[in-house]
């Protein structure tokens, strides 16, 4: 009884409410914004992820602005059915150069932190062009005019540069460099060497939709065909002192 009489006076003064409210969103603010402090500690480092090439982070630059994340996750929960339906659950350090994240928690559509290498560019593009001529119960839009938008990556270095702000380790050269390797990855009959020296071995380098330029089709399905593979699971042991 003592408890309510104190909730009732708590909730008459508006003063005391407001301070009271203050502090609870304080404590949780800092619950939530202090570990991203320390992030370097708690994120496992794990071998094979390098940041995003030029293309590919256009690519998920797209992705974002159509709203692909409303209705597909990228984060696979350690349980078994969501292991056996995608894949090995998601890691932190695959995440860890995504800003903003693209976990999400909502599935219209299925979770797309595996999907990179599991379907043909042609299947992407034509997904993308009309998802119901290749699953039929699909309620996902078209995305068609993504082809007939050319780009160039004339600011792409910028948008890197801009994401070293936030800790992504681009170097001064992926940098400079940025407008060449963006094109290159999109054209396999380019000296594409540079790229493959930045960024490894694992970067997918041909023409997504085969068709002339780069097309905003080209980045996103860059992005998409690299989620997933970057980590050799095969290989990989955690990191039990974690």
């Amino acid at each position: 009884m003592a408890i309510l009489d104190k909730h009732a006076v708590l909730e008459k003064n508006v003063t005391l409410l407001a301070i009271f409210a203050f502090l609870v969103v304080t404590i949780g603010g800092l619950v939530q914004i202090v570990p991203l402090f320390y992030l370097e500690n708690t994120i496992e480092d794990v071998e094979g992820m390098r940041p995003y090439t030029p293309l590919e982070l256009t690519g998920r630059e797209v992705y974002i602005r159509e709203g692909c994340y409303v209705c597909h996750s990228q984060m696979i929960r350690p349980m078994r059915d969501e292991v056996e339906r995608y894949g090995h659950y998601s890691l932190a350090a695959e995440s860890q150069y995504d800003h903003p994240f693209q976990w999400g928690s909502k599935r219209t559509g299925p979770d797309l932190a595996r999907v990179g290498g599991r379907y043909s560019d042609e299947w992407q593009i034509d997904h993308l062009r009309d998802p119901q001529s290749v699953v039929p119960e699909s309620v996902m839009p078209k995305y068609g005019f993504l082809e007939a938008k050319m780009i160039d990556g004339k600011y792409v270095g910028e948008l890197m540069a801009t994401h070293r702000l936030v800790g992504v380790p681009y170097t001064q050269e992926m940098i400079d460099n940025a407008q060449a390797d963006f094109a290159a990855q999109a054209d396999p009959d380019s000296d594409y060497d540079g790229l493959l020296e930045r960024y490894g071995d694992k970067v997918n380098v041909r023409n997504f939709d085969a068709r002339a330029g780069v097309s905003e089709a080209d980045a996103l399905v860059a992005y998409l065909q690299m989620l997933g593979t970057l980590v050799d699971f095969s290989t990989f042991t955690p990191d039990a002192s974690r």
